[in-house]
């Protein structure tokens, strides 16, 4: 929501508050700006609205809103009352001369004081004709992601692949590699590009919070639930929805997630009807599926529908030619935003770099050059440039087969986290990574243990 200066209901009394919307509205000649009431029939239309439509304000207000328009019902399914808001929406609008028009859709619906629907304000712009623009096979980046790495590009083959279908893919990586991007550059490569891209950390939530941010509610289902809320498999319906730590979900909602990948539906908390949604599904973790079914906290006939497709990322530690290309590109992107210019970096700090783990990957990476640049001056990045960490002795990292031993020998969950506490007193992340979970799931068991 935007933000206002207490004098603003003051300023917008003295101007009239319907002068200033339509002045506003008519500030997108680029696209239709439109606002409807509770029956859906159009209350404004914009200049920027007819110029796009061929309709002026005469033929259009006072209308229904789908009549007007004239959408392709399976792309507009005109559920804002329920939805809430929608940001980018894919919608086909057939005008009157023949034409049809691609268009972007964002709208935001209004309640009143009993929670029923009371309008909405809605814009539409038009799909850029221009198609995207194609990378080669050949190009260091692809979507965002910058790499030289031989494993990167084979796994950039796969994505350019598995886009054209329908397959659901798992991304296995370490925290901080570029999965959530990775997932982003299959939704883009695919026929679903112009439809929703939504994505949720399973790990982030509650399971309660969870199952109603992914499935939603009906209004009633719950003490606070004044209104229906659309989850997020219906928001994207059409478009593409990411699974970040699936292996965080639990077990009573893993079931739930089996049968929306199997018969492509749904029943909503607290809802007796089942809702149908084309969604593809792309999941991604850190740890292995098949241990966590193997340790009973992963249904093994779910594992096998999210791994159909599996893309292994590799750690930064293993790119080791691709460092030099991602700092280059953070210097050059900094370059341009702060007070200091980075032209060249010191051999000695280019080697510490270069031989660093790198447990936090390329996110770790961003925000070594911040530091750099926040703490530093001067056109060379040197040592002193370095969080402290890279001043430090290095120590030898633990492998994953080191890490798995050590688990294995902790045959109680609560050992296991005053083991990891142990070894990593002053870490928190580290202390996670030892135990083989993230650092949400980390905190939920500390607490629940009393650790």
């Amino acid at each position: 929501m935007a933000s206002s200066s207490p004098l603003f209901k003051r300023w917008l009394g003295q101007i009239g508050a319907d002068q200033v919307v339509e002045v506003l509205t008519d500030l997108f000649e680029s696209g239709a700006a439109f606002i409807v009431d509770s029956n859906s029939d159009i209350l404004l239309w914009s200049k920027g609205a007819e110029q796009l439509f061929g309709l002026s304000a005469t033929e259009t207000i006072g209308k229904p809103c789908k009549t007007a328009l004239n959408c392709d019902s399976g792309n507009d399914p005109c559920n804002l009352a329920e939805l809430g808001i929608v940001k980018s929406q894919a919608v086909r609008i057939h005008r009157r001369d023949g034409r049809t028009l691609n268009c972007y859709r964002t709208a935001r619906a209004f309640y009143d004081s009993n929670g029923g629907f009371a309008g909405a304000i809605e814009f539409l712009q038009a799909q850029s004709d221009t198609a995207p623009e194609q990378k080669s096979d050949d190009s260091d980046s692809f979507h965002g992601i910058l790499s030289r790495d031989p494993a990167m590009k084979e796994a950039i083959k796969i994505i350019r692949n598995v886009a054209e279908t329908e397959a659901t893919v798992l991304i296995r990586g370490e925290s901080g590699t570029g999965k959530e991007m990775v997932a982003h550059a299959l939704h883009l490569e695919s026929p679903r590009h112009y439809q929703p891209f939504l994505a949720i950390n399973c790990a982030a939530l509650t399971p309660s919070l969870l199952e109603s941010e992914l499935f939603g509610h009906v209004k009633g289902a719950f003490t606070g639930a004044v209104r229906n809320h659309a989850g997020l498999f219906q928001r994207a319906n059409g478009g593409t929805l990411f699974l970040d730590e699936i292996a965080e979900l639990p077990l009573e909602l893993q079931a739930k997630l089996l049968r929306v990948i199997q018969e492509r539906n749904f029943i909503p908390v607290g809802g007796d009807s089942a809702v149908s949604v084309d969604v593809r599904i792309i999941a991604a973790t850190h740890r292995s599926l098949r241990e966590e079914v193997k340790a009973g906290r992963f249904r093994e006939d779910l594992m096998y529908r999210l791994r159909v497709v599996p893309i292994f990322l590799p750690p930064l530690r293993e790119r080791r030619q691709d460092i030099s290309l991602l700092l280059q590109h953070l210097i050059d992107r900094h370059n341009t935003q702060g007070h200091r210019h980075i032209d060249r970096i010191a051999p000695e700090a280019m080697r510490l770099l270069l031989d660093y783990r790198w447990p936090g990957n390329v996110r770790e990476l961003n925000n070594v050059v911040e530091y750099a640049y926040a703490v530093g001056r001067g056109s060379e990045l040197g040592i002193g440039d370095l969080p402290p960490e890279f001043r430090e002795p290095l120590r030898p990292a633990a492998t994953l087969d080191q890490h798995a031993a050590l688990r294995s020998k902790s045959q109680n969950e609560a050992e296991l986290i005053r083991e990891a506490l142990a070894n990593n007193p002053d870490n928190l992340e580290q202390a996670a990574q030892f135990a083989g979970m993230s650092r949400a799931t980390f905190w939920r068991k500390r607490k629940k243990y009393g650790l």
